[in-house]
């Protein structure tokens, strides 16, 4: 009896290793397009940039070509007359309070002391800027306005230091010609950059070069060690080879293995223990990370409510569940359900060109429409 019970106490540690089972956040590539956010005409695809500068501020402009710098991702630009013109209207730069900065400066020897002290003057000067856009088609119909910078938003201009307070308080006024062209042309910049950021996110299609992660077994000891891992490099490989330019079909075949496997995983681990919960909770949310960059958002939220079932951290199902329901009203809204398409700008022609061409988007299946998910950063699962 005595040696059963020994044998027992080595045996049952080994059994507890088995069955314990660690999650590591392994991180994939993939890419695709991002969707416009609001819906115009289909035949849309050209625009055109009208900039208007104060008169205060037109000498300052001759050197600069703000209309250059906006990109509108996806579309072609020209130089008048596209299906949608933004009017860019820069306001003036205005100072609004000067004042003397100080710094000083304590030098110590080896031992400590403060041997001596250097005081440094800079001119401040506060001001502010304004600048606006207007989007409109060629028919004259108002699309929407952006505010790219505006009077209440303060700004702060630092002139070099010097040893002399009475250098810092005439730099601005000595130079203020140089200085009123640089700010100019640093907020031009800025604005310019922001227009382009949300054209983009409104109209465009940029292509997106996303980084996530799924939930891959990580302890040598377990049966799935090896099959979760080659399940994630098949993934990896697959999704290598994804372009946003190019449709996801022959995709949806190569990872059905995958989604196989992980399928098998639910139905082989059906206990309630935290080991199987924790094994389910991996599969539910690889698939719902796969369903989404496959464009499919209803098997997303098919998974996102299989984890909140599986009772193992089921608060990430909230996030699956928001981001399924954000793209599939985005592919409705705009009747486009996929993000994997191919645009050629140079084919696309203004409204009173020749030809109006269209971006053909892949006819939508019944049972395959798309996904979305929420980003958040993991750590080790134990």
């Amino acid at each position: 009896m005595k040696k059963l019970i020994t044998a027992c106490l080595f045996t049952f540690p080994a059994f507890v290793q088995a069955q314990k089972v660690d999650l590591d956040p392994f991180k994939f590539t993939v890419q695709y397009r991002q969707l416009p956010a609001m819906r115009i005409d289909s035949t849309y695809n050209t625009y055109n940039v009208v900039v208007e500068g104060s008169k205060i501020m037109q000498p300052f402009l001759i050197d600069l070509t703000p209309a250059q710098t906006v990109l509108l991702e996806g579309w072609k630009k020209l130089p008048q007359t596209g299906h949608i013109t933004i009017k860019i209207v820069l306001d003036d730069l205005l100072p609004e309070a000067v004042s003397v900065a100080e710094r000083v400066e304590t030098i110590r020897n080896k031992a400590g002391q403060v041997t001596a002290t250097n005081t440094y003057y800079s001119q401040e000067v506060k001001y502010s800027f304004a600048a606006t856009a207007m989007v409109s088609d060629y028919k004259g119909a108002h699309i929407i306005d952006f505010n790219l910078a505006d009077r209440g938003m303060k700004n702060i201009y630092r002139s070099p230091e010097f040893a002399l307070r009475t250098l810092a308080d005439g730099y601005f006024i000595l130079n203020t010609f140089r200085i009123k062209a640089d700010l100019y042309r640093q907020n031009i910049s800025n604005s310019m950059h922001l227009l382009s950021q949300q054209l983009t996110e409104n109209f465009g299609y940029k292509v997106v070069n996303s980084n996530d992660v799924m939930w891959i077994v990580d302890s040598r000891k377990h049966s799935e060690y090896s099959a979760h891992r080659q399940a994630f490099q098949q993934l990896t490989d697959v999704f290598f080879g994804m372009s946003a330019d190019n449709s996801i079909d022959a995709v949806k075949v190569k990872v059905q293995p995958v989604i196989e496997y992980f399928e098998r995983i639910k139905k082989d681990y059906t206990s309630s223990s935290k080991h199987d919960r924790k094994l389910r909770y991996a599969s539910y949310y690889n698939l719902a990370v796969l369903y989404y960059y496959l464009d499919n958002p209803q098997a997303m939220m098919k998974e996102a409510q299989g984890l909140r079932l599986n009772d193992y951290d089921s608060k990430d199902a909230r996030g699956f569940e928001n981001s399924a329901i954000l793209l599939k009203n985005l592919f409705e809204k705009l009747n486009i359900y996929t993000r994997h398409f191919k645009i050629d700008v140079t084919s696309y022609k203004g409204p009173f060109e020749k030809k109006e061409v269209a971006i053909k988007y892949p006819e939508k299946a019944e049972t395959d429409r798309p996904a979305g998910i929420t980003k958040k950063t993991k750590t080790k699962r134990n």
